[in-house]
Parts: C-alpha cells; structure tokens; sequence
C-alpha cells in the first residue's frame, strides 16, 4: 500500500513538472512592464542594441515597448507612439494603425530608423515571452521576416 501510494505521488509530480514545462507563455507575464528593445534579426542580418552604449551617446529611453489591456505604447527614436493591439490563442497579435507624436530627429541612431521601428511593430502577428525575453515576430515593408527581441527596462516595471 505504502509503495501505490509513493508510486501515486511521483506519477503526479512528474505530472506537475512536465506541465509546467510545456506550458504556453501567457501575456499577462507581459502586461505593465517596459521592454527595451536590444536586438533585431531579419534574414539577412542581426542588429544588436548595447543599451549602456545607446545611454552613453544620449539615445537611453528609445525603441521602448509596454503593453496595457487594450493599448501598446513607447517611444521609437524620438517620438512617442500608442496603437491598439489584440492577442488571440496561439500567441497571435495584431497592432492597429499606430499613432505617434511628430517631433523631429536632430538625429537617429544609426542601427534602426524610428519610421522601420514603427513598421516592423505595427506588422507584428505573434509574440513570444521565454527567459525574460519578448520577442515580436513581424516583417519589415517588404514583407521580409524579422523578430524583436526585448528585454526589461532599467525600472524593472
């Protein structure tokens, strides 16, 4: 009887891990928090964003990402921007017609123009959050695949 019941309680244990592990991300994980954009990888290349250098060189607070219930919102390279976006099963999203502020760049970085940054966000069609990381999977004006990889922001919210 004693070894049913240890056998019983390692069966659901296993249970339990194996759940845990094959479990989809969920959004909420997303919800509320600043994610900095740190790398772009399309087809024909990686772009990587050292944050500490783009501090150093005064471009901090750019290509930012948060998510409410109903809104997106950041700030590309200058400008602020907002859309409405939807998330459905199967780690699907959709962005809507995103709005932003219209102040000029005295300059850009050279990596990433603020106009590719708000495209590749507005075609963004499936999301994925595994080890600390948001990716957007998306494609550029060509319709070209690439994914954006963001991390949290140095608030940590």
């Amino acid at each position: 009887m004693k070894a049913c019941i240890k056998l019983s309680m390692a069966v659901v244990l296993v249970l339990m891990i194996v759940n845990s592990c094959s479990s989809a991300p969920k959004f909420s994980d997303v919800i509320g928090k600043e994610w900095q954009l740190v790398e772009v990888k399309t087809e024909a290349q990686s772009t990587t964003f050292n944050r500490e250098n783009l501090t150093a060189e005064g471009f901090g607070n750019i290509f930012t990402l948060n998510f409410d219930a109903e809104r997106l919102s950041g700030v590309g390279a200058p400008n602020r921007y907002t859309a409405p976006y939807k998330v459905d099963k199967n780690q699907v999203i959709s962005v809507q017609l995103i709005a932003g502020t219209l102040m000029a760049a005295i300059r850009e970085p050279e990596k990433l123009k603020e106009h590719d940054y708000f495209n590749y966000v507005q075609n963004a069609y499936k999301w994925n959050f595994s080890n600390g990381r948001l990716e957007l999977y998306t494609k550029n004006a060509d319709g070209k695949e690439a994914v954006l990889i963001y991390t949290l922001g140095s608030t940590g919210k």
